[in-house]
């Protein structure tokens, strides 16, 4: 929510500085006095814990990077060199794998409140949306990461996700088989795809950035969602995000750092998988290829679709949906909290979203394949048939006439089915 600004520098200097370039103020009015929703929970602190876990990557990832060496022959013993001569090199290693997975970990919850409160409705479609573009560039981070390991799960991951550019073959003959030679450099998986992913794993955390200066500034536009959907009215309705807020986020990444330095130092290697221990060799095909865990419900839904081409459609779908929810769902309520019929739609396709991520980690057949391709119906039904026909039949809860109101406990109320 746009606010005027009420910083008044101190100091000569600093009313010099002001004049020109001034950088205190946009601090002051954007992370210092800027109101916030007085009835924000510990879920509307992942976004500070997602900024945190954005810098640890880039930071180790710069260090790891001076260490490692992009060729096919050097790529896996430069890491266990990184692990067993570099100073530290272990805790940079551990915390930069560990890190991405509590980087999936806290984006996911993050994703999953903005669902449940209505983040993504008016005036925040285009928050929303940089929001999972940010996702998007996350994943392509984490699976050209993943591969520089160079050890056998790696290796044969960049093989079948880059082979998969090979079904454009069945709408225009060649085209797939010469897109996946462009990208491996070759004809097959090498050094020039090695050194093509490192340069771009290298290049995106930066694209990353950018696009969250982009989604913080759409943010303070309208200003912060709050857990009933009900707009700012009053200034009673907020509090500023200094000291409250920041005492609050500080607290949360602190309490998220324990659980990193639980996996960080007394299970490093618990989300990976031991084949990639294995140096990575071209004439072995590993018995199971799986993933990391944040990929499994993507590579759960490519395989529960038999034809390879409409496979890539659906894995690329099932990010691409994302994009349209703002307009998908046709609810002119929020906050889930208050839409009775909805909320049991949207618990099942939590389920649904882990029950994908079990069985993209098991062999695709038996019932395993069965109810990969149950979840993946309801996975896309959600989105494409549940938001936008229950949004028009159901009835919601009353809302309360203002956030104050929702905090005080009072009694009265707004009518039924009014925008939040």
């Amino acid at each position: 929510m746009a606010h005027e600004s009420t910083y008044t520098p101190s100091t000569g200097i600093g009313r010099w500085i002001d004049t020109r370039l001034p950088v205190p103020r946009l601090m002051h009015d954007q992370f210092g006095v800027f109101p916030m929703p007085r009835n924000v929970n510990y879920l509307w602190t992942f976004g500070a814990i997602l900024s945190f876990m954005l810098a640890v990557q880039i930071v180790t990832g710069i260090v790891l990077a001076m260490h490692y060496q992009p060729t096919v022959d050097g790529a896996f013993d430069s890491v266990e060199k990184i692990m067993r001569d570099v100073n530290w090199g272990w805790l940079l290693r551990y915390a930069h794998a560990v890190g991405a997975s509590m980087f999936f970990f806290a984006a996911f919850i993050h994703t999953f409140r903005g669902l449940y409160y209505g983040s993504y409705k008016a005036p925040r479609e285009i928050l929303w949306m940089l929001g999972v573009l940010i996702l998007f560039l996350m994943i392509a981070t984490a699976f050209m990461g993943y591969s520089l390991v160079w050890g056998q799960m790696s290796f044969w991951a960049v093989t079948v996700i880059t082979n998969l550019f090979s079904s454009l073959d069945s709408l225009v003959p060649g085209l797939g088989t010469t897109l996946v030679q462009w990208i491996w450099g070759g004809f097959s998986v090498g050094e020039p795809t090695l050194n093509r992913l490192l340069a771009l794993h290298y290049l995106f955390p930066f694209v990353i950035v950018g696009v969250v200066i982009l989604h913080i500034w759409a943010l303070h536009i309208p200003g912060s969602n709050n857990p009933t959907g009900v707009d700012v009215k009053t200034k009673s309705d907020t509090l500023p995000f200094h000291p409250y807020f920041t005492i609050k986020d500080g607290f949360a990444i602190v309490l998220f750092c324990l659980l990193f330095g639980v996996f960080l130092f007394y299970a490093p290697n618990y989300l990976g998988h031991s084949d990639n221990y294995i140096p990575a060799n071209p004439l072995q095909t590993p018995p199971h290829i799986v993933p990391e865990w944040y990929f499994l419900p993507f590579y759960a839904i490519l395989r529960a679709i038999p034809d390879k081409l409409f496979g890539v459609i659906g894995l690329m779908g099932a990010i691409v949906v994302l994009f349209f929810i703002p307009w998908l769902d046709t609810s002119r309520i929020r906050s889930v909290s208050y839409r009775p019929i909805f909320k049991w739609f949207f618990w099942l396709f939590v389920i649904c979203c882990l029950v994908l991520g079990y069985l993209g980690s098991q062999a695709p057949d038996g019932w395993y394949l069965f109810w990969g391709r149950v979840c993946t119906i309801y996975y896309f039904a959600f989105f494409l048939i549940i938001m936008p026909v229950v949004g028009l039949i159901e009835r919601p809860k009353r809302l309360p006439g203002s956030i104050t109101e929702s905090v005080l406990g009072k009694k009265t109320a707004a009518p039924s089915g009014g925008t939040a």
